[in-house]
């Protein structure tokens, strides 16, 4: 699987363009949707699952220093819903998210994106200028369609993290959902 097979599997899946166009409607600063959005269609058809596995929530993120109160993105999401009622919005501006998390600013929803636990959630699509996909993945697609999951280099270099990584591992409990999957424990890397 190459970035356009995964590009043509979101482009004919009717559910996941909804959710892209509901969200461009938007017209957010630097928007993406982004982590177990796209990294369950990959892993669903790799397992050649013929129904989706529900996720959590569909993560939108956005950039907008301008205006970083967190009010924001729950008019947001309370937009969303009236477009999608069905659907567990979660919105986030990054812009302010390195204050929740305690690190340096970021600069851009990629580079919140790329700061991603695990390199193959570390992902995000969106609707281009003429309702092209486009897709995001600062670490690459390697991981995610090799079906292991590693952190990316933010998460292995403080305790902190590495315990944040560890622990969304075992709560995630991901590999009883996708039996294929490689799990990588961030000691391995040392």
């Amino acid at each position: 699987m190459n970035e356009k097979k995964i590009i043509a599997l979101i482009n004919e899946d009717i559910w996941m363009m909804e959710i892209l166009k509901a969200v461009k409607s938007l017209n957010l600063p630097d928007c993406w949707v982004c982590a177990g959005f796209v990294r369950a269609k990959i892993w669903d058809t790799l397992h050649h699952f013929s129904e989706r596995t529900p996720i959590p929530d569909i993560d939108v993120i956005y950039f907008d220093p301008a205006n970083t109160e967190e009010l924001e993105e729950k008019k947001l999401e309370k937009k969303l819903k009236t477009l999608n009622p069905y659907i567990p919005w979660s919105v986030k501006n990054e812009a302010r998210m390195h204050i929740k998390n305690s690190i340096p600013p970021y600069t851009s929803s990629v580079d919140a994106i790329s700061k991603f636990p695990e390199t193959a959630t570390a992902l995000g699509v969106k609707l281009g200028e003429e309702d092209n996909i486009l897709l995001t993945a600062p670490w690459g697609i390697h991981d995610v369609v090799n079906l292991e999951v590693k952190p990316t280099p933010f998460f292995v270099e403080t305790k902190d993290r590495i315990k944040i990584y560890e622990d969304r591992i075992t709560n995630k409990n991901w590999k009883s959902i996708w039996g294929e999957l490689k799990i990588h424990h961030i000691k391995s890397f040392y």
